[in-house]
């Protein structure tokens, strides 16, 4: 058999190579087009040769610093378009600056460019799907086994039912493991009679396994360590539980961590001076950016919230409220008050969908999301981020920290304006979405990054213009 690491390292290269290929061509075909509309005048070899090549390094370049010729990528269609997009802007502003500064020189049309960029998403959204859905350049979904048929394992049969959540691998069957609880394990999928010894061996070597998910409710004595060792010699990946339902659903398995794989997993980076000086720099920037085109709408929005019913009731437009913020600390939430003044007369309560102490002005706010807007403020001050976990009122959350584990991590980052949680997790108001939400939360917390905020902000857009989320 094949050595995995060296089918995967081919797969790479073959990515690249094409893609160079493919912008290579648009950039041609670009000048082509303009060229036959008269947009701009027969450019010489040369100077074509070289604008292609600085369109094609920059967005190589840029590709594969947000991950889109990683090996092990684990993304649906929609991430990677989204990688696309982000790949493609960066490849832009990094040719504009070269053609400014390096290549002053360099004889490049206004109109050129844009357009190439603008076709080379279209290409590589076009290539990507193919590739992706027909198997093509062996970009296919990865074979894989698990080993084990109990209640953990369990948990793949029900969180990852829909063809769509298994669109990166191809699942073989379930290998049951002594130790296992069976009642409560594995019902509709294939089971794989295999002996945990040498035949185990046998079946990942004959069915071109690349990966083995470990999922057996009892480890100690019970996992052929020797034929697990052999197989990652061999360039098979193997991968925890945990570690695999992060990879593909995005979320983090809070009802099965423990304590070691905390400690020993990548991720959870701890912050530092610096980091928080550039953080806070960013989302100042951020905020200043989004103010200068929100205020009208701001200005109209207290207009109304006052003339509905705020000079009735002589309450104010905006609505502070306390909240726990990073490491615990409290602070004043802003917001446009969207519900009525004696909405939580009888002491605090979950919001629910469609809320009766909802106003008319309110329900409309709240799906696009305009009451979050006065939270800019708190961004300035530094109570909050853009992106980030949303923050919970300190009376919920003592609920919670009993009832949910490991909920108090989610306070190791500023709370954010918008976060991975609501991106991924309807509307929900009990300790059970809580727990649901956390399982996001936890995900940004351990994986934060500029690549993951950048999409959270693409994706969070999508929300606001079309009022998804509420």
């Amino acid at each position: 058999m094949a050595v995995a690491k060296n089918r995967q390292n081919k797969r790479s290269n073959a990515l690249v190579i094409t893609e160079a290929l493919l912008v290579s061509y648009v950039g041609y075909i670009t000048s082509f087009i303009l060229v036959q509309l008269n947009l701009i005048a027969e450019p010489d070899i040369e100077n074509l040769t070289i604008n292609i090549f600085l369109i094609t390094l920059s967005v190589l370049l840029c590709s594969l610093s947000v991950g889109l010729y990683e090996a092990k990528l684990r993304e649906t269609f929609r991430g990677i378009i989204r990688r696309i997009f982000v790949s493609l802007g960066l490849s832009y502003f990094i040719v504009e600056i070269l053609t400014g500064t390096l290549f002053a020189s360099l004889d490049m049309h206004s109109y050129y460019l844009p357009t190439a960029i603008c076709l080379n998403i279209i290409a590589l959204v076009f290539f990507r799907y193919f590739t992706n859905r027909l198997g093509l350049l062996g970009l296919g979904r990865v074979r894989l086994v698990v080993l084990g048929a109990g209640e953990r394992a369990s948990i793949i049969e029900k969180r990852m039912r829909r063809d769509v959540d298994r669109l990166g691998f191809e699942l073989l069957g379930f290998v049951p493991v002594p130790g296992d609880n069976r009642e409560d394990g594995i019902k509709n999928e294939k089971i794989i009679h295999v002996k945990v010894d040498e035949s185990l061996r046998n079946f990942v070597v004959e069915n071109d396994i690349e990966e083995i998910v470990i999922a057996c409710d009892q480890r100690r004595g019970t996992l052929p360590i020797e034929i697990l060792f052999d197989c990652r010699l061999r360039g098979i990946e193997v991968t925890d539980l945990l570690d695999f339902m992060e990879r593909e659903t995005g979320q983090i398995a809070v009802n099965l961590m423990y304590p070691s794989w905390v400690i020993y997993s990548n991720g959870f980076h701890s912050q530092n001076y610096l980091r928080d000086a550039l953080d806070y720099s960013m989302n100042a920037v951020l905020a200043s950016f989004v103010l200068f085109f929100a205020w009208p709408f701001m200005l109209i929005t207290a207009m109304i919230i006052y003339l509905d019913d705020g000079r009735r009731t002589k309450s104010s437009v905006f609505y502070k409220q306390e909240r726990v913020g990073q490491n615990g600390r409290l602070f004043k939430i802003i917001k446009f008050r969207s519900m009525r003044p004696d909405a939580e007369k009888d002491g605090a309560k979950w919001a629910t969908k469609n809320d009766n102490r909802v106003t008319r002005i309110g329900a409309f706010i709240r799906k696009y999301r305009i009451d979050e807007l006065p939270q800019l403020i708190n961004v300035f001050k530094g109570e909050m981020s853009f992106i980030g976990p949303r923050p919970e009122r300190p009376e919920f959350v003592e609920q919670l920290v009993k009832e949910v584990p490991y909920y108090n991590q989610r306070h190791n980052v500023k709370p954010g304006l918008a976060g991975w949680a609501q991106l991924n997790y309807p509307y929900g108001a009990s300790v059970e979405d809580s727990m649901e939400k956390l399982k996001f939360d936890l995900y940004y917390v351990k994986h934060q990054s500029l690549l993951l905020d950048i999409l959270i902000l693409i994706r969070t857009v999508e929300i606001v213009l079309f009022g998804k989320g509420r």
